[in-house]
């Protein structure tokens, strides 16, 4: 018998009053090569041995009968390889709803190092703005052509809070959208998903590294691993879940079985500015902004090269969530001009250039006597030192008197207000938590699947697609959503494979869920 899309548990009377923990064990991470093979060896006679245990009574002959088939039991292994969210969610999930299959993670280096660090290590879990699925899909520069279908219908930031919630990790939504836990840390974030992860019993394993995968002759994939020591072996899997980011160690492994790469090429990142001037008023930040990157060469203009946020000098130049945001949509382009072009700043987005004009006419009325590099006229909102940056830019002396300023000047001021370039020429330093575009093209993937149109049994979620989303927790939901299908797939791809035989006389109780066991439902076969 088959028992596809469930969880699929068989019990008689007696073994009903077993402990479940049997199947669900709980693993600390391993750092052995050799563990993966013993833990996952220890699992599959545990639950070799629950099974035994029920048949010793009411379920009798089940073993005979497998015998006389030629067959025995098998339980399907799946191994993910990444650590990060999108890795972690798809091996929980596939465990949760298929409980009888080995999962094993496999990390090179430290699980969920993003979510650790994201969000000045907060870690911004999702947003709180974009729910729905069309505008969801919208804020990803590489796929919101391609996720408009059902892939955040499967898993949206509404499931997301939902999930953590059912775990005891409140989310809170702040003005922007963001959403943090309510403890303000990321380890609020790390300890839920590793806890759940040895609740369900899943094998973490560190400081392994896949160097590379085939098919065997079984039809199974063969994966080598290489340890930090030196150490080498090769596990067995029935089904390869490839959650590694955007490192090349990914990429390459994809390639290995088939698949195409979009050349991979920063996003998120900051812009350089030539502009000494400007980069020594670092630590300013500009609440309510808006701007548009020009591009050498650039034709047409492009609507998702003008945003609008908050803007941030530093050091170098410019940041803030509008910056990054421009970076997401603009990637490819600035790669090819090597990062060069012209930003164009409007100071005052809810103004047109006339009523700028206006306000700093109406300001030199009432303050005649009054020096320039005073207060900025109320309306702006500019810290002094902005506002003497911005008068030295139209060479007006901050210690001249309003009176004495033509209006000549007041116009050219304002127009600066409402277009002041900036020269980009670079971008800042690649940081751990941002985002790479490129990687594995969505058109070689079953979105609703996450298994690849080239390898069966091969599935993707995360940052090796070539999706990536804006700054505000796309990139995460982007995550949770691709682990959220993958881990379903693969479980009800499993629990397909995954026979069961009873008598035809036998009653049985199968208990199905997707999150947790709920009520029995009685099956006569």
């Amino acid at each position: 018998m088959f028992l596809p899309g469930a969880i699929a548990t068989v019990y008689n009377c007696r073994a009903a009053s077993e402990p479940a923990a049997v199947l669900n064990h709980t693993y600390p991470i391993c750092n052995g090569l050799l563990s993966i093979h013993q833990r996952t060896a220890q699992t599959a006679r545990a639950c070799n041995k629950l099974h035994t245990r029920a048949s010793d009574s009411s379920v009798q002959g089940v073993e005979s009968e497998r015998a006389d088939a030629g067959q025995q039991q098998q339980h399907p292994v799946l191994v993910v390889v990444g650590g990060g969210a999108a890795g972690i969610f798809g091996a929980l999930q596939a465990k949760t709803v298929f409980p009888q299959m080995q999962v094993v993670v496999l990390e090179k280096g430290k699980l969920l190092s993003k979510v650790r660090i994201s969000g000045g290590g907060r870690c911004n879990v999702t947003t709180g703005l974009f729910v729905e699925p069309l505008a969801l899909a919208e804020q990803y520069p590489r796929g919101h052509k391609e996720l408009r279908g059902s892939f955040f219908r499967s898993h949206g930031p509404r499931d997301t809070v939902t999930w953590f919630s059912e775990r005891g990790v409140v989310l809170k939504t702040e003005e922007d959208g963001r959403m943090f836990p309510v403890t303000d840390s990321s380890t609020t974030i790390v300890d839920c998903l590793m806890n759940e992860a040895h609740r369900l019993g899943v094998v973490l394993q560190t400081r392994a590294s896949v160097s590379s995968i085939s098919i065997n002759e079984n039809g199974k994939f063969a994966l080598h691993l290489v340890a930090t020591n030196g150490a080498s072996n090769e596990v067995a899997a029935d089904y390869v879940l490839l959650a590694t980011g955007s490192s090349q160690q990914g990429y390459g492994l994809a390639v290995q079985l088939g698949h195409s790469i979009v050349e991979p090429q920063p996003s998120l990142f900051t812009f350089k500015v030539k502009d000494t001037v400007l980069t020594e008023l670092a630590g300013i930040s500009l609440s309510h902004i808006q701007a548009e990157l020009e591009l050498p060469g650039q034709k047409c203009r492009d609507p998702h090269l003008l945003q609008t946020g908050p803007l941030l000098i530093t050091h170098w130049g410019l940041s803030g969530p509008l910056i990054l945001r421009l970076s997401a949509w603009a990637a490819r382009y600035l790669h090819s001009s090597n990062y060069q072009g012209t930003l164009w700043v409007d100071f005052a987005p809810s103004m047109d250039v006339n009523e700028v004009f206006e306000t700093l006419v109406n300001h030199k009325i009432s303050f005649l006597t009054r020096q320039l590099g005073g207060p900025a006229p109320g309306k702006f909102l500019f810290v002094r030192r902005f506002w003497h940056y911005l008068l030295q830019r139209e060479n007006l002396d901050k210690m001249a008197l309003w009176a004495t300023v033509p209006k000549k000047s007041l116009w050219q001021l304002a127009t600066l207000l409402k277009r002041c370039a900036f020269l980009v020429s670079g971008k800042g330093e690649f940081k751990d938590e941002f985002v790479t575009a490129g990687g594995v093209p969505l058109s070689e993937v079953d979105l609703k699947t996450m298994e690849s149109k080239l390898c069966p049994h091969l599935f993707f979620a995360g940052e090796v697609l070539n999706i990536d989303g804006i700054t505000g927790g796309f990139n995460f939901q982007n995550a949770w959503t691709g682990g959220y299908i993958s881990g379903m797939a693969i479980a009800s791809l499993a629990s397909k494979t995954f026979e069961v035989k009873l008598p035809s006389s036998a009653q049985i109780f199968l208990f199905c869920s997707i999150s947790q066991p709920s009520s029995g439902m009685k099956w006569s076969l």
